[in-house]
């Protein structure tokens, strides 16, 4: 495969595991990444173990971003969009690559800038120290980091920086551009940005990464009553969002099981509207759940603010035993809260911190790459293959996807598209 290169779309999970395979394989690879760092959303994700692995697969993304980080022969391209692509013999790829404010020559990732920022939010860090570079000034910020060129001990800030094009050859194309979390605000009864206790999953492994356990956001408390509400973003008909994002009764599960084994006296409520399997070992795995939290069958349809910036909870109860019957607190009643359920089924409860698992949702930038390269999309954005449901190959010639690009999946799932993927383009080079 000397002399051949493939353009890979996306440095997130399967990008990074597609990357890893070609060039091991001595194939060139071009990694093509719309933001400052590689890693996409799973490098911000925190190990879930508790005595023993989960099996996450937060390790595997950090020893991707290792592997192709340190690959001389992986040419990588951050802060760039693709502007034109041409096709004749292979693809001529026109990339618009964003002002590099910070010189990655230069820059020795001292972090600096990062903790003497004036700013809140103007300097930009990756997720893992192998994120090279590691750091990156807010573009949208640009205005407020003049005194960080004095600041840079190494004299690697230039704010007059500007953006670039540059044009990328190659013989195939992966396109993995992972997916883009389902904004929680737009499920508005659950008070996601209004109220400070209610976050999403990624919030959740930010803040663990940041204070190193999972606190309140209001007043940096540990969480000892968390609810976890599954589905958020998925399976709603509401929000034409018909499809099931399969990782987040894993990923739900595992987080809290890694908070209970840590903080044991943490009360962990889950309430959802099925569990999805997660393997040959769920039943065990489930069953230890089981054991270690309460699982409402019901998905909430109220989130009212309580004392102390706790958050009451109302659900219906199919039962009538998750929880005592409906109360209306002065804070619910004043929000207009009426019960909507017949006597002994509407139920209310009070946690001190929520949170929303949100789904997996279509990159927006995929409508434009499909129109770039040709390719299909369904009906809820996500790429269509032309061979069987786990193929990679596309009805444009030398074109694959890998990844979330295609449907939801997990790391696990993803990894091993990405290196299917990357053995068809070989199969393709070798044609």
């Amino acid at each position: 495969m000397a002399g051949k290169n493939v353009a890979i779309i996306g440095g997130g999970t399967a990008g990074l595991a597609a990357a890893r395979a070609l060039s091991g394989s001595g194939v060139g690879v071009h990694i093509i990444e719309k933001t400052n760092f590689l890693g996409g959303h799973a490098i911000g994700y925190t190990c879930k173990a508790t005595d023993e692995c989960m099996q996450c697969g937060a390790c595997s993304v950090e020893q991707l971003l290792k592997d192709v980080g340190s690959d001389k022969k992986a040419s990588v391209h951050l802060f760039s969009e693709i502007e034109k692509v041409n096709y004749k013999e292979n693809f001529a790829i026109t990339l618009k690559k964003g002002p590099q404010y910070i010189d990655p020559e230069k820059c020795n990732n001292c972090g600096v800038c990062y903790e003497k920022s004036p700013v809140k939010g103007a300097v930009l860090r990756g997720y893992s120290k192998n994120n090279n570079p590691l750091y990156a000034l807010n573009p949208d910020m640009i205005g407020e980091c003049k005194p960080l060129v004095k600041l840079c001990p190494k004299k690697a800030i230039h704010l007059d920086a500007k953006a670039s094009t540059k044009t990328v050859k190659a013989d195939a194309v992966i396109v993995a551009t992972g997916f883009a979390p389902f904004d929680a605000s737009k499920k508005g009864t659950y008070g996601y940005g209004k109220f400070p206790n209610v976050i999403s999953g990624l919030d959740m492994e930010r803040i663990k990464r940041e204070k190193g356990a999972l606190v309140r956001p209001s007043d940096g408390l540990p969480a000892k009553k968390i609810a976890f509400i599954q589905c958020v973003g998925s399976r709603d008909e509401r929000l034409g969002n018909l499809w099931c994002s399969r990782v987040c009764c894993s990923y739900a599960l595992r987080s809290a099981r890694s908070v209970k084994h840590r903080f044991p006296d943490t009360d962990v409520t889950v309430f959802y509207m099925d569990i999805q399997n997660i393997g040959k070992e769920f039943p065990v795995f489930y069953e230890a759940c089981h054991n270690n939290f309460r699982f409402v069958r019901s998905i909430p349809v109220d989130v009212f603010p309580g004392d102390n910036d706790n958050l009451s909870i109302r659900f219906y109860d199919e039962d009538g035993t998750a929880a005592k019957p409906l109360e209306m607190s002065e804070p619910a009643a004043a929000e207009g809260a009426t019960p909507q359920a017949a006597a002994g089924k509407a139920a209310y409860n009070m946690f001190d911190l929520l949170v929303l698992s949100i789904g997996i949702t279509p990159n927006p930038d995929n409508l434009v790459l499909a129109d770039l390269f040709g390719l299909a999309v369904d009906q809820d954005g996500f790429f269509k293959l032309s061979g069987e449901i786990d193929a990679t190959r596309t009805k444009k010639k030398g074109v694959f996807v890998a990844g979330t690009a295609h449907q939801p999946k997990t790391i696990e799932a993803s990894i091993a598209q990405a290196i299917k993927a990357a053995g068809e383009a070989m199969k393709y080079l070798g044609e």
